[in-house]
C-alpha cells in the first residue's frame, strides 16, 4: 500500500534521507529501506500492555505508542555525522491514519522532533491492517481515582522529591516511564513502565535526544486516559537550564528538559489528542539542593527517603560489580552530591565507585576501579561534569547582557515577562555557585576536583 506522507517544508526529494519503515507482521516484503517489524523489532509487552486496556484507549493512542518506538529506532540506528544533523525518514502503519495527516498534527510533531534532536524528521503513515483491539474495559481503580496531577518518575532524586511537594500520594498519579521493571522502594508510589521494546538492531548512536519525547509522550497518555490536564515535570534547575545554558563544544543543544520543548509537546498533544495538557516545571527556579531542603522540611520526610534513590547515568560494568551502585563521578552523580551536602545528607562511603572526592591522588580516588579503560572512561566522564558544574557557576558573575539570549527563549516559553525572568535566572545560577563552590571547599584544598577547574584532566594542577 502505498505510504501517505507529510510533504517535507522544503519540497525537495527524500532521496537521500536514513529511511525506517515500521511494518506490521510480514508484510515488510519489497519495501524500500531498514525495515522495523511490530512483534519482532518492536515488541508490545501484554502483560504491560494490559494496564492501558481501559475504557478511552483509542487507535491514536496505540499509534503513538508506535511512533515512539519508531523514533527510539531510528535515532539510535544511525550515527551522527559531525556536524550532528540527520535527514531522518519514518513511515508508521497508522490505525488513525486519517488523525496523523492532519496538517497540525504533522506540523506539530516535525516541530517538536526537530527542536529536540538537532535532525530533520519527516514523518509517512500507511493504513494499517489490524486496529488495536484493546480500550473495552471499565477503568481499572488506579485510573479512577481523583488524581490531580501526574509526574513522569524515576529513581531519582527529583522525582522523588518534587512529587511530595506537590501535592499529597493520593493526588499525584505517578508514571514509572523506565524499560525495566524496577521494584518500589520506600517513598514510592504508583508506577507503570513502558510497554514496548526495541530490539534486533545495533545502536550506533548513543545521544538519544529523543529519549524526552518518549518521556513526555507516554506521560501525556496515561494523563489523558486518567482525565488529568497537568502533568508535572520534576527537574529543578540545574538539571532542566543548565544543558541548555552550558552546551558541549560541537554539540547541539539539550532541550529535554527546557521550557521551549514542553509547549512545543503541548502544541502536539493538543494537536492529537484535542485537548489542553500542560507540563509544569514547579522547580525550575530552585537548585537540587534547594528541592531536597524543601522536602526534608514536610512531615514525615526522611533522609533515608532520599538516600535510597539512584541519580548515576552509567550503566557500564564499573557500576555494576555484584550489584548496581552509582560511579560517584559523572555530572550527574556530582550534582547529587553537591545537592545532598546542601540538604545536610550524609550517605555511606559504599554508595559511590569513586567514594573520596578529598585526595589528591586520582589513583587512589578510583582504586576500585581495576582497568585502564575504564578508568580513563570514569576520568572523562568526571572531569568533563565537574566542569559543566563549574562553567554553570561561573554564568553567575556574567553582566545581564550575556544572560539576555536565554532568559528571553524561557521568557516567551513560560509567559512570564522578561525582567521576571532574568532575575529568577541569575538567582538560581548564584545560589548553585554558592552551592558548588561550598561543596568543593568541604572536600579540602587538596581534591583532585580542584585540578580539573583548574585544567588538569589527570587530577593535577597542569
Amino acid at each position: 500500500m502505498r505510504a501517505l506522507t507529510m510533504r517535507r517544508d522544503d519540497d525537495t526529494s527524500m532521496g537521500n534521507d536514513k529511511h525506517l519503515i515500521v511494518v506490521e507482521k510480514g508484510k515488510g516484503t519489497g519495501a524500500d529501506g531498514e525495515i522495523a517489524e511490530i512483534n519482532q523489532h518492536i515488541r508490545f509487552r501484554p502483560e504491560i500492555l494490559d494496564s492501558f486496556d481501559v475504557k478511552g484507549f483509542s487507535p491514536k493512542h496505540y499509534d503513538l505508542m508506535v511512533l515512539c518506538a519508531a523514533i527510539e529506532l531510528a535515532d539510535r540506528r544511525w550515527k551522527r555525522p559531525a556536524g550532528w544533523r540527520r535527514d531522518l525518514h519514518v513511515t508508521i502503519p497508522a490505525t488513525d491514519v486519517e488523525t496523523w495527516l492532519r496538517p497540525e498534527v504533522s506540523q506539530s510533531l516535525r516541530s517538536v522532533m526537530n527542536h529536540l534532536t538537532g535532525d530533520s524528521w519527516y514523518f509517512s503513515f500507511v493504513r494499517a491492517s489490524n486496529g488495536t483491539q484493546i480500550g473495552s474495559r471499565q477503568l481499572p481503580l488506579i485510573f479512577d481515582q481523583n488524581k490531580t496531577f501526574a509526574l513522569a518518575y524515576s529513581e531519582g532524586l527529583d522525582s522523588r522529591a518534587v512529587s511530595a511537594l506537590s501535592g499529597s500520594k493520593d493526588e499525584a498519579l505517578c508514571i514509572r516511564v523506565a524499560g525495566k521493571r524496577q521494584r518500589r522502594r520506600e517513598g514510592d508510589s504508583f508506577f507503570t513502565q513502558i510497554p514496548f521494546k526495541v530490539r534486533g538492531f545495533k545502536a550506533k548512536e548513543s545521544s538519544f535526544r529523543s529519549r524526552g519525547f518518549q518521556f513526555a509522550a507516554m506521560t501525556a497518555i496515561v494523563a489523558h486516559l486518567s482525565r488529568i490536564t497537568r502533568i508535572v515535570v520534576p527537574e529543578s534547575g540545574q538539571g532542566a537550564l543548565g544543558p541548555a545554558l552550558v552546551p558541549l563544544h560541537n554539540i547541539y543543544v539539550d532541550y529535554r528538559n527546557f521550557p521551549t520543548f514542553f509547549r512545543k509537546m503541548e502544541m502536539f498533544i493538543r494537536a492529537i489528542f484535542e485537548v489542553s495538557l500542560h507540563y509544569e516545571q514547579p522547580r525550575l527556579w530552585s537548585t537540587k539542593g534547594q528541592t531536597l531542603s524543601a522536602y526534608l522540611a514536610l512531615p514525615g520526610k526522611e533522609q533515608k527517603h532520599l538516600a535510597n534513590t539512584k541519580s548515576c547515568w552509567q550503566s557500564r560494568r564499573i557500576v555494576n560489580a555484584g550489584k548496581r551502585i552509582q560511579c560517584g563521578l559523572c555530572a550527574a552523580c556530582l550534582l547529587r552530591r553537591q545537592s545532598m551536602f546542601v540538604a545536610g545528607v550524609v550517605e555511606p562511603p559504599a554508595t559511590y565507585v569513586v567514594s573520596d572526592l578529598s585526595t589528591d591522588n586520582l589513583d587512589v580516588a578510583l582504586s576500585r576501579i581495576r582497568g585502564e579503560a575504564d578508568r580513563d572512561i570514569m576520568i572523562e566522564y568526571g572531569s568533563v561534569g565537574a566542569r559543566h558544574l563549574q562553567h554553570l557557576a561561573d554564568l553567575a558573575a556574567l553582566p545581564d547582557t550575556a544572560l539576555r539570549i536565554h532568559a528571553s527563549q524561557i521568557a516567551a516559553a513560560t509567559a512570564q515577562s522578561f525582567d521576571d525572568t532574568l532575575q529568577k535566572l541569575k538567582m538560581m545560577l548564584m545560589t548553585h555557585a554558592q552551592e558548588w563552590r561550598t561543596f568543593l571547599s568541604a572536600q579540602g584544598e587538596h581534591s583532585f576536583l580542584r585540578g580539573w577547574m583548574e585544567g588538569g584532566r589527570y587530577g593535577r594542577f597542569e
